[in-house]
């Protein structure tokens, strides 16, 4: 049999565990597909923080041991370690005072996140030795891991254990970069990275840092590797992306098609599939009729599941609806996020009460209803590295209204551009104007059953599975290994 390649994948977030956003999905969802791909033989495990949430996850974690981390100035970091399980894999749990078990997953202080983040980046890699389980491969997410990277090399440089062991650093938000995590680091005994290639800013920035050491840097889709090397979109290090581009790599996210699944959805008042959209229709009347809404499939539902962030363009949102009004169309929009916005959005609403609904709170079972029930869903984000919602939306026949960036571009077939395959409707000029005049289109074609039925059928039958995904994960592992 041969040999198992070992993983070590550390992330902040893992769902079920704990997940604010798409790095907890995609650390809960890769690391499975991986471990159960049948023609491949991998022993991928999962290090996380213990965060106060874990304690609601079922089954249990169990203890398994305490181990010390001697600093560079002799005081010992102490941690312990525990084990869970999500299907095939095999999940650990760190916890020490600066991680807290107590904690939650940010604490929105930078002295505080950078304490927990620094000190897990350290903790990680002196787990695997406690393990006895000698990685082949370091993968790390985000700033909030990125450091690991680092300490093989600052740290572990000399160390036979990890002498043969690649890195690999996965990019989910460039902006996300770890800045003023600075004193954590130095308290920690990290040192600056001497790049030249990097500005001096970056060079004590845990994710700038961890992309100058790392062997590859795998973004979360094809096009968001591209935006991020464009001044625009680079966060002040596209020079360096630019020059170090060999090594840079975009792999689309997947999802789970057997959770997410409109034949088989039990939260669903109605399961439907391409043959049977009638049923469709049934749970969208079921929604208007729960939510107080004028009732009847001729009404267009425009739908959005998001956080309420700049990043997602709801400034914009409101601006093109606005532009909109005297159409029919009805509009329900759920979850939470930066207050100002919150506001914003109630304002609308306030204006526009039969047209306009906010719910501001997140339900899992209610956005799926939203997904499976609306005719058209809005991703009108400001920059996407890969988004996971339009992927959702398309699986349940909801049609995505999208800015032309990043994952978006890269996942929806644009109906300007192959009417017969489309999946959806995207726009470049990222505005107020640009999404109104891409969302009258999609309005406009609504009323044209034969075309919108077709899209429908063509967006249900997207492959977003993470098999695919995985598989070129695979490749890009199995590239690094043998070079």
């Amino acid at each position: 049999m041969t040999e198992k390649i070992k993983v070590l994948f550390a992330s902040a977030e893992v769902a079920p565990f704990a997940k604010v956003g798409g790095l907890g999905d995609v650390s809960g969802a890769l690391p499975i597909a991986l471990n159960g791909l049948e023609e491949e033989h991998f022993d991928l495990r999962v290090f996380m923080p213990f965060h106060a949430k874990v304690k609601d996850y079922n089954p249990p974690h169990r203890l398994i041991g305490a181990f010390n981390y001697k600093l560079m100035n002799d005081t010992n970091l102490q941690c312990e370690l525990y084990l869970s399980q999500i299907g095939n894999t095999k999940v650990y749990l760190l916890d020490n005072e600066y991680i807290n078990h107590n904690s939650p997953i940010y604490h929105g202080d930078w002295r505080l996140d950078g304490l927990k983040y620094v000190s897990f980046s350290l903790l990680v890699l002196e787990a695997a030795k406690f393990l006895d389980w000698k990685p082949d491969i370091l993968h790390a997410n985000d700033w909030h891991t990125a450091l690991a990277i680092n300490a093989l090399e600052q740290h572990y440089k000399d160390d036979p254990f990890y002498k043969d062991t690649k890195t690999v650093l996965s990019i989910h938000n460039l902006p996300f970069n770890g800045w003023g995590s600075q004193e954590a680091m130095s308290m920690l005994g990290f040192s600056p990275t001497t790049d030249p290639d990097l500005p001096d800013w970056a060079k004590f920035t845990p994710l700038p840092m961890g992309i100058s050491a790392t062997d590859l840097v795998i973004t979360v889709s094809p096009g968001y590797a591209k935006e991020i090397t464009t001044p625009h979109f680079g966060c002040g290090i596209e020079n360096y992306l630019q020059k170090h581009e060999y090594k840079l790599m975009g792999i689309l996210n997947g999802i789970d098609i057997e959770s997410f699944n409109p034949e088989t959805d039990e939260t669903l008042p109605y399961q439907f599939s391409t043959d049977r959209l009638f049923d469709r229709v049934r749970n969208k009347l079921e929604l208007q009729s729960q939510l107080g809404l004028e009732t009847g499939h001729q009404y267009p539902l425009i739908t959005m599941v998001s956080r309420l962030t700049q990043q997602k363009g709801l400034d914009l949102l409101l601006d093109g609806l606005e532009k909109l009004v005297d159409q029919p169309w009805q509009f329900v929009l759920l979850g939470t996020g930066e207050a100002e916005i919150e506001n914003r959005v109630s304002h609308f609403a306030e204006r526009y009460p039969n047209k306009f609904m906010p719910i501001l709170k997140y339900d899992e079972k209610f956005a799926r209803m939203l997904y499976a029930s609306g005719d058209i869903f809005t991703m009108p984000s400001l920059y996407e590295p890969c988004g996971l919602s339009q992927m959702i939306a398309m699986r349940y026949g909801n049609i995505p209204v999208a800015s032309a960036t990043g994952g978006l571009n890269d996942s929806i077939i644009d109906f300007q551009r192959h009417p017969e395959k489309a999946t959806g409707f995207l726009f470049t000029d990222i505005s107020g104007e640009g999404f109104a005049s891409t969302l009258s289109t999609a309005l406009k074609l609504f009323k044209d059953k034969v075309i919108w039925t077709q899209i429908q059928r063509n967006a249900m039958e997207q492959n977003f599975s993470w098999h695919h995904s995985a598989m070129t994960y695979v490749n890009a592992y199995k590239t690094l290994l043998n070079r």
